[in-house]
């Protein structure tokens, strides 16, 4: 790391704690911008990354998506292009250096928008790719990063300036190294594009019953090759990718509400409670109950 970016980015882990209220995620007056701070290291979360941008400023953090396992510190960047559950976790954090993150949002048409604007070229491609990668950052990224953040402090000019540094950032992501890839989600033909409809489908209707001939037409697909680009860009089945997102809404909700595991199982969309005991207690390691109770006396 050379002196310029060691600076940078000791300015922006000064804006992020001065901007972050509590440990854990911390809304800006910037919409889709969020600063994540953590005091201590985490037990691993499971959730569910919305298309993003990550950059730690200081700390480090680990992500899993299905069976793999991406790192990230100060010298990369996370970056996930479709909305994909993961179990995240913070591996280097101290009350002293607390862990600081910089997460920006975006969605397809921001992607589209910027790609029309600039005129960088590509074409739909047959083959997906997997919908997360870290890469390396670059002092120019770094540099636009400080600008966006910076506009906390001047929140007059952030109705302006804040929609031009975000496209900035994004221009320079599609310029990157997997520009080609983060692209295809915003362009209809592409196998990244049926993949994303088909997750976004799943996403929203996660309650009701899995229909693989449906997903398949959602994205223009047989359900052969559906099946092989599914897998391909999110490492998972279509049937792990809802259970996944209905156990971590099952998981929110009983410790979010009052009520009983079984209710919460046909909330989500089991039929049968014990099928759900099971499968929550693989996912989490604990029975629903004994989950709760253990979550509730961590924090």
């Amino acid at each position: 790391m050379t002196e310029e970016e060691q600076k940078q980015q000791n300015e922006l882990a000064k804006l992020i704690e001065r901007h972050s209220r509590q440990d854990g995620i911390n809304d800006t007056a910037i919409p889709a911008l969020f600063f994540i701070r953590h005091s201590k290291v985490t037990e691993p979360a499971r959730g569910v990354y919305k298309s993003s941008f990550c950059f730690i400023a200081q700390g480090l953090k680990e992500v899993l998506l299905a069976d793999e396992r991406y790192q990230y510190g100060p010298a990369d960047y996370l970056l996930s292009s479709i909305n994909l559950p993961v179990i995240g976790q913070v591996i280097k954090a101290s009350s002293d250096a607390p862990y600081l993150s910089f997460t920006l949002e975006f969605t397809k048409n921001q992607i589209l928008e910027v790609l029309k604007d600039s005129g960088i070229k590509t074409t739909p491609q047959e083959n997906a790719k997997r919908a997360m990668f870290v890469g390396q950052m670059e002092l120019s990224m770094l540099d636009a990063i400080i600008r966006l953040a910076r506009l906390l402090d001047k929140p007059k000019d952030i109705p302006f300036l804040a929609p031009i540094y975000i496209k900035e950032i994004l221009y320079k992501l599609l310029q990157g190294q997997f520009g080609v890839t983060l692209a295809q989600i915003a362009m209809e033909g592409s196998s990244a594009y049926g993949i994303r409809e088909a997750t976004e489908h799943i996403i929203n209707n996660s309650d009701k019953p899995l229909r693989i001939e449906d997903l398949a037409e959602i994205a223009s697909m047989s359900i052969s090759s559906f099946h092989r680009h599914f897998k391909e860009v999110t490492a998972m089945s279509p049937i792990q990718f809802q259970k996944q997102l209905r156990l971590h809404e099952a998981r929110r909700l009983l410790l979010s509400e009052s009520t009983d595991a079984a209710d919460v199982a046909f909330r989500v969309g089991y039929e049968s409670p014990s099928q759900f005991s099971r499968e929550y207690s693989r996912m989490f390691g604990f029975p629903p109950r004994q989950d709760i109770k253990r979550l509730k006396e961590m924090y």
